[in-house]
């Protein structure tokens, strides 16, 4: 073998040894890109489901706000509300000034009526006095004087006590003061009116203590 061939055969397991190194290379990479193809499928589930937890996550963080703040308005709804200190003050303090008004009141009507079962009792010695004056003969009598001034005592008396007598006759018949006994016809006297008077009406502090007996006109006869 010349020198020639040599080189030739040596040239030649140079260029298999070559192809062989390329083929090898060729199939590392290969495997390579199929282990990548199956590491990418393999992370595309992994990476979607990761993505659905945020999203599920992100949701639910959303909704979470929102759930409190209705739970937060339900429980202010069942809450009762406070007391209007202010308006309740000015209720109370009102109805304690009317509380006192109606109590001070009270306490003058009772200081004022206080003696009016007494002093009622007391107007029939008031009529028996006015109807012995009213039947005396002789006004210059000493004992009729003498009447005339327990009478008029007598007056005064219940005049400090706020018992006034009531002027019926001539006036318009009232039935808030006056008690018609009866009825007659009278050519001086109108319609209506008081004409006689059997028993003397009373006032207690301007409120009727006793109404007065009357005779009533009954206008012009015919």
């Amino acid at each position: 073998m010349n020198a020639t061939d040599k080189e030739e055969k040596e040239a030649a397991a140079k260029a298999e040894d070559m192809e062989a190194a390329g083929e090898a290379a060729a199939e590392t990479a290969e495997g390579a890109e199929q282990a990548q193809d199956n590491a990418a499928e393999e992370a595309a589930p992994a990476e979607g489901e990761a993505a659905e937890g945020e999203g599920a996550a992100a949701e639910e963080a959303a909704e979470q706000p929102a759930e409190d703040e209705a739970a937060e308005a339900k429980t202010d709804e069942k809450k009762p509300a406070g007391p209007d200190w202010k308006e309740l003050y000015a209720r109370t303090l009102a109805d304690f000034e009317n509380f006192r008004k109606r109590t001070e009141r009270d306490r003058e009507d009772l200081a004022k009526f206080a003696a009016k079962e007494i002093l009622k009792d007391l107007l029939a010695t008031a009529d028996n006095l006015a109807l012995a004056l009213e039947k005396a003969k002789d006004k210059d009598e000493p004992f009729v004087k003498g009447v005339q001034l327990v009478y008029d005592g007598f007056l005064k008396v219940l005049a400090d006590h706020g018992a006034t007598p009531l002027d019926s006759v001539g006036e318009p018949f009232d039935t808030a003061f006056h008690e018609a006994l009866t009825q007659q016809p009278s050519d001086t006297v109108p319609e209506g009116h008081v004409m006689a008077e059997f028993k003397r009406g009373w006032l207690l502090n301007g409120k009727l203590l006793r109404a007065a007996q009357v005779v009533v006109s009954s206008g012009k006869p015919e």
